[in-house]
C-alpha cells in the first residue's frame, strides 16, 4: 500500500505584492513539508494576487510573476515536492489564468483555466482567455529567468495531467469545479487520483455550506482525493472577501478543513491518504465502462515516488492516516463577526491608518458598526494570545506603540476607535446618551459636539444667495424645503467628521500624530437598495469603508441580539427597542419613525424580498409582481396592494439609483448587494415610472380584482339560494 500526504495552503490574495506573496508561498511550502506533505497547492493567481484587475493586462505583472516562480523553485525546500502555483501566463500573445506545476529547479507543465468566472463579482474574461482545446497541449517557450535556473527551454501548456511512479495528478481552477461538465470528472475517469483545485471564492452569508457540498460532490461519484485551496482576506478593491475554508476530501468524505476567517497570513492543512482507497472505490463496473471509453490526456511523466510505505507511516512520529470529519459551518452571526473582523483589520493594516472614526447617531446601524470594531478587537486579541507575532507586530505598527501588549479588547478599541455624536437642535438626549454609554462599554474614545453653527452658516449662505429662508413642512414649508433642511444637517456632519478624523491624532498627541483615521459609514444593504439615505451624508454612504453596507437591516438586528448575549452588552437592548429616527425634523413635526411604512414605503423584510427577486432571481417589475401574487397570497393582500408595493419599490429604486454611484465600498456579504462598481451593473438613468411595465401590472391587478369580486358575488348568491 502507498500513503500520500497532500497540503492545501490558505493565503491572503494581495494584488501586486510580489515580495509578500512570494514569502507567504515559500512559508506555506515549508510548513507543508514539515508536516510531511509531498504535494502542495495554493489559491488561484496566488503569485500576482487574484484582485489585480487591469494590472493583469500589463507585461510587468507577467514578468514579475515568473521572477517570483524562479525564486520559489530555486529554494531547496521544493526538493522532492510537487508545487502547484497560480499565475497569469502569456502564450502566443494570449493571456491565460494558469496553474504552473513545478518542483525544485524544474517546470513540469502549465495548465490554463478552461472555464472563466464571469458572474456577479467576477469578470475574468476581461483579463484572460479560456483554454478551449480540450485534451490538447502545445509547446510553451519559457522565460529567460526560468531557463537560467532549470536549463529548460520549453515545457507543455494545455489540458494535461501528471504521472508519477505511484499516482496521477491533475488540477482544475475554481470556476471549473462548478460547471456541469467539470474537468475533474474526465480526469478521474482517465485514472487521475489526486485533483488539485486552486480557488478565489468569496464570502457570502449562509452560502458556505452550498459551496462545500459542491466540492464534496466532486469526488462522491468519481472517487479520488480532492485538494481545495482557497484564498483568504480582502481583495484589492475592498469589495470582496475570500473566506478560506480550504479542504481535503477523499471519495467525497472531508478529511481536513481550514479556517473560514483568519487573521493569520499563512495557514496550511494536510491529510495523509491511502491511495488504495481510491482504487477500491472505483471498482464499480458501470464506472469502469465509462472510464474505458474516456479519451486519453496528454501526460507529463515525472520519475518520482511521492507516496510513503506503510512502514514509514507506522514509524513516523507525526504522520497518520486521516479520518473523516464533520464540516464546520459557522452560524451566520459568527460569519458576520469573523468576516467583518478580517475585513476591518486587513483594511487597517494595509492602509497603515492609525484607527477608525465613526459618526455615531445613537441608532441601531451606527451602533452595529461600533460593535464590528469591538468584535475585530476581540479577534485581534485572540490571535495575539494564540501566539501570532504577525498580528502583534501589525497592531504595534498601526498604533505606533512599539512595546504594546494588550490585555483586553477594550484596550485595543480605545487605541483604534473614535466615535462622535454630532447633535443639532433636533437631536434628543436619549440618542446622545446611548452613543456615549456604548462607547464607554466597548472602550472607544467618544466625542459629543453640536453642529448647529455649521448648519446655520450654510443657511446664511442660502439666504444671501437667494434671499430666501427655507422652512420645515411643520412650519409651513414645502416638501422640497423640508427635505433640504434635513439634508443640510446630514451633510454638515460629513465635512465635520472628515476634519475631525484628520486631526484627532494630532490633537491627542497620539504616537501616530498627523495620520488620518479611516472614516466608517453605517448604511445597510436595504437602504442602499431603496436609496433611503442622503447623498453625501455623514453616516449612510460617505466614508472610506462601509462594514454594514452589504448586510441587511434584519441581520443587523439579529447580530445585536446575538452580541447582547454573547458579549454581555445589555445596553444593546436599548438600541433594539428604540424607535428609529434620523432626528432631522423639529419636535413640532411629531415622532419620526424611519422604519414605518408611511415613511419608507416598505418594510425592511419586504426590501430584502425585492432585493433577492431583482438581483438573485433576476426578475423585473412584471415578473416580481407575478411571483409575489403566489408568495404573498397568505398575507391577505389584494392584487392591487401587491401591485402598489411592486411599483413603489421599483419607482423608488429608479429615482434613487444615482446614489449607488457613490456608495462607500463595502465587503460583499449579501447576494442582492446593489454595489454598481462591481456586483450589480445597472443603469442609473431610468424612466422612473416604468410606463409599459406598470400599466401592465395595473391592468392585471384590476382584472384579477374583478374576477375575485365576481367569484365572491356568485358565492353569496349560492348561499342565499341554499
Amino acid at each position: 500500500m502507498s500513503f500520500l500526504t497532500v497540503a492545501a495552503a490558505t493565503l491572503p490574495s494581495v494584488p501586486l505584492d510580489f515580495q509578500g506573496n512570494r514569502d507567504r508561498i515559500l512559508e506555506s511550502i515549508r510548513i507543508a513539508k514539515a508536516k510531511g506533505a509531498t504535494v502542495r497547492t495554493g489559491p488561484e493567481l496566488e503569485v500576482p494576487g487574484y484582485g489585480c484587475l487591469d494590472h493583469h493586462l500589463e507585461g510587468d505583472t507577467f514578468a514579475h510573476s515568473w521572477e517570483v516562480v524562479a525564486d520559489i523553485i530555486s529554494d531547496e525546500v521544493c526538493k522532492d515536492m510537487l508545487i502547484d502555483l497560480g499565475l497569469g501566463v502569456r502564450h502566443r500573445n494570449v493571456r491565460y489564468n494558469c496553474r504552473v506545476l513545478c518542483t525544485y529547479k524544474r517546470i513540469l507543465f502549465i495548465r490554463p483555466k478552461m472555464s472563466l468566472a464571469m458572474d456577479g463579482l467576477y469578470r475574468e474574461a476581461r483579463h484572460f482567455t479560456a483554454w478551449v482545446k480540450q485534451l490538447q497541449s502545445e509547446t510553451y517557450y519559457l522565460e529567460g529567468v526560468i531557463r537560467q535556473i532549470t536549463g529548460q527551454k520549453t515545457c507543455l501548456i494545455g489540458d494535461i495531467v501528471l504521472s508519477t511512479r505511484d499516482t496521477s495528478i491533475g488540477c482544475e481552477t475554481c470556476e471549473e469545479m462548478f460547471t456541469p461538465l467539470n474537468p475533474s470528472t474526465y480526469m478521474s475517469l482517465n485514472g487521475v487520483e489526486i485533483i488539485l483545485n486552486s480557488s478565489a471564492s468569496h464570502a457570502e452569508l449562509r452560502k458556505l455550506k452550498t459551496r462545500l457540498d459542491l466540492i464534496a460532490n466532486s469526488t462522491r461519484k468519481t472517487g479520488g482525493c480532492y485538494v481545495y485551496a482557497n484564498a483568504t482576506g480582502v481583495d484589492g478593491e475592498a469589495r470582496m472577501l475570500f473566506d478560506g475554508s480550504s479542504m481535503i476530501l477523499l471519495n467525497g468524505k472531508p478529511l481536513e478543513q481550514g479556517s473560514q476567517f483568519s487573521l493569520e497570513p499563512v495557514e496550511v492543512i494536510t491529510a495523509t491518504i491511502d491511495l488504495e482507497e481510491i482504487r477500491s472505490f472505483r471498482s464499480s463496473i458501470s464506472r469502469n465502462v465509462q472510464a474505458a471509453h474516456q479519451p486519453d490526456y496528454t501526460r507529463v511523466e515525472w520519475d518520482i515516488q511521492l507516496s510513503r510505505s506503510a512502514d514509514e507511516i507506522y514509524l513516523s512520529k507525526s504522520l497518520q492516516i486521516s479520518t473523516e470529519r464533520q464540516l464546520r459551518i459557522l452560524d451566520p452571526m459568527l460569519e458576520i463577526w469573523m468576516g467583518t473582523s478580517v475585513y476591518l483589520w486587513q483594511y487597517l493594516v494595509r492602509t497603515s491608518a492609525p484607527g477608525f472614526f465613526l459618526s455615531h447617531s445613537g441608532g441601531l446601524d451606527s451602533s452595529t458598526v461600533a460593535l464590528f470594531v469591538y468584535g475585530m478587537a476581540k479577534s485581534v486579541l485572540s490571535s495575539i494570545e494564540a501566539g501570532s507575532q504577525t498580528t502583534l507586530a501589525d497592531l504595534r505598527r498601526v498604533t505606533g506603540i512599539s512595546s504594546l501588549i494588550p490585555k483586553t479588547p477594550e484596550e485595543i478599541v480605545r487605541l483604534l476607535l473614535t466615535t462622535c455624536y454630532m447633535s443639532t437642535v433636533n437631536s434628543s438626549h436619549e440618542t446622545n446618551s446611548r452613543a456615549e454609554r456604548l462607547a464607554a462599554q466597548i472602550g472607544a474614545r467618544h466625542l459629543s459636539i453640536p453642529i448647529d453653527e455649521a448648519v446655520q452658516a450654510s443657511l446664511s449662505i442660502i439666504d444671501k444667495a437667494l434671499q430666501f429662508t427655507p422652512k420645515y413642512a411643520a412650519e409651513g414649508g414645502t416638501r422640497g424645503e423640508n427635505l433640504a433642511l434635513q439634508n443640510i444637517q446630514a451633510r454638515s456632519r460629513l465635512t465635520s467628521q472628515y476634519m475631525l478624523a484628520q486631526l484627532v491624532t494630532t490633537a491627542t498627541q497620539s504616537p501616530r500624530a498627523g495620520a488620518a483615521l479611516l472614516v466608517l459609514s453605517s448604511g445597510n444593504v436595504d437602504e442602499n437598495l431603496r436609496g433611503y439615505y442622503t447623498k453625501y451624508d455623514a453616516s449612510s454612504v460617505a466614508g472610506d469603508l462601509a462594514p454594514l453596507g452589504s448586510i441587511s437591516k434584519n441581520d443587523a438586528k439579529l447580530f445585536q441580539r446575538w452580541a447582547l448575549q454573547a458579549w454581555d452588552l445589555p445596553i444593546l437592548e436599548e438600541f433594539l427597542t428604540a424607535t428609529p429616527s434620523a432626528e432631522l425634523l423639529p419636535l413640532s413635526a411629531g415622532v419620526q419613525d424611519d422604519e414605518s411604512e408611511s415613511e419608507m414605503g416598505l418594510t425592511y423584510t419586504e426590501l430584502s424580498v425585492f432585493g433577492i427577486l431583482r438581483k438573485v432571481q433576476k426578475l423585473g417589475p412584471w415578473s416580481c409582481y407575478l411571483h409575489l401574487l403566489g408568495e404573498w397570497k397568505d398575507r391577505d393582500l389584494t392584487p392591487k396592494q401587491i401591485a402598489e408595493k411592486v411599483m413603489r419599490f421599483f419607482r423608488n429604486y429608479a429615482i434613487n439609483r444615482h446614489k449607488a454611484t457613490i456608495i462607500t465600498p463595502s465587503v460583499h456579504m449579501s447576494g442582492y448587494n446593489p454595489d454598481d462598481n462591481r456586483h450589480d451593473l445597472r443603469p442609473f438613468l431610468y424612466v422612473v415610472d416604468w410606463p409599459f411595465q406598470f400599466n401592465k401590472i395595473r391592468a392585471h391587478a384590476e382584472h384579477l380584482g374583478n374576477m375575485m369580486s365576481k367569484e365572491s358575488a356568485e358565492g353569496e348568491d349560492t348561499t342565499a339560494v341554499d
